[in-house]
């Protein structure tokens, strides 16, 4: 049976993001997709989208996410963690503990980063990991990030653990290698388990084994579409409104006085029953403000 919904997947070390909902799928979901992609050895909350779920994706994966990481001072790599292949060594006893913690604090001043060349990052159309295979060195790109906030946890040098909230697409394994620039001796991601993803946390996270263990009832896991954007206000329509929406037609905001609805504003629409419909956004149609439709859900 094909699920229409999300789980929230506490990823294990090793396995790819596209890994993860390829076992998943083995249990019936032919439609299946994730947003937010980790690497294998990221560690932490995974959303994993199922049937009509496949349709938030853009809408899942724009939030804040947290991460909690672990950087080893004095090399570094290609991909810039643990699992590349090492470009240098340089000592590390000199540096001070006090100038990392400074340099990672600093970290909210970052406005854009460098690319890792080995990413998913497309260069002529082909993503950066599969350039460096063929041997090809992808052109340096930078992309514009927020560092929310930074925090040291512990340090124990050369490692030093880390937390910091940042906004959709950070290369956090790029923060860390810019830090090891920065002190001159290099340095490399160790660890990486990403906390949240807004608006789910790790807490709310299932393991691969417990969601393949449920089999035929992983139904029970799944979280439905009408609780899949709790942080979205929510419009109940009757089912002849219900009907409007499923034709395309716009809906005056009016008609949901209990929700606040200005140009740009997006809202999940419900039906009479309480499943999800459609996604909406507001507009200025004539002088007044109307729903539309931005993406059916059915």
């Amino acid at each position: 049976m094909q699920h229409h919904g999300i789980l929230i997947v506490a990823k294990p070390p090793g396995l790819t993001s596209a890994q993860v909902t390829n076992r998943i799928k083995r249990l019936g979901q032919r439609k299946i997709g994730h947003a937010g992609t980790l690497d294998p050895m990221a560690t932490g909350v995974l959303v994993v989208l199922l049937g009509h779920g496949t349709k938030l994706a853009e809408h899942l994966n724009t939030g804040t996410k947290v991460y909690r990481g672990v950087l080893r001072l004095g090399r570094t790599t290609d991909t810039y963690d643990r699992e590349g292949t090492v470009t240098s060594e340089a000592p590390w006893q000199h540096v001070d503990s006090d100038a990392v913690r400074r340099l990672i604090l600093s970290w909210t001043e970052i406005t854009e980063q460098e690319v890792p060349p080995v990413s998913a990052a497309k260069h002529g159309g082909k993503p950066g990991y599969l350039l460096v295979r063929q041997g090809i060195t992808p052109p340096a790109k930078t992309k514009p990030i927020t560092i929310f906030s930074a925090q040291v946890l512990r340090v124990d040098l050369p490692r030093v653990e880390f937390r910091v909230t940042c906004s959709t697409g950070t290369y956090v394994r790029s923060l860390a290698h810019s830090l090891g620039m920065r002190l001159g001796c290099g340095a490399v991601l160790e660890e990486l388990e990403r906390e949240a993803c807004h608006p789910f946390t790790l807490d709310q996270a299932l393991s691969l084994e417990e969601i393949l263990a449920a089999g035929e009832d992983l139904g029970r896991l799944v979280i439905p579409l009408a609780d899949a954007l709790p942080h979205w206000p929510h419009l109940t329509a009757t089912e002849a409104q219900a009907t409007l929406v499923r034709q395309g037609q716009m809906l005056p905001a009016g008609m949901f006085p209990g929700v606040t609805a200005a140009p740009g504003d997006k809202a999940l629409m419900l039906d009479s029953s309480g499943a999800a419909l459609a996604l909406m956004q507001a507009k200025i149609h004539g002088k007044t403000v109307v729903w539309r439709v931005l993406r059916g859900l059915w």
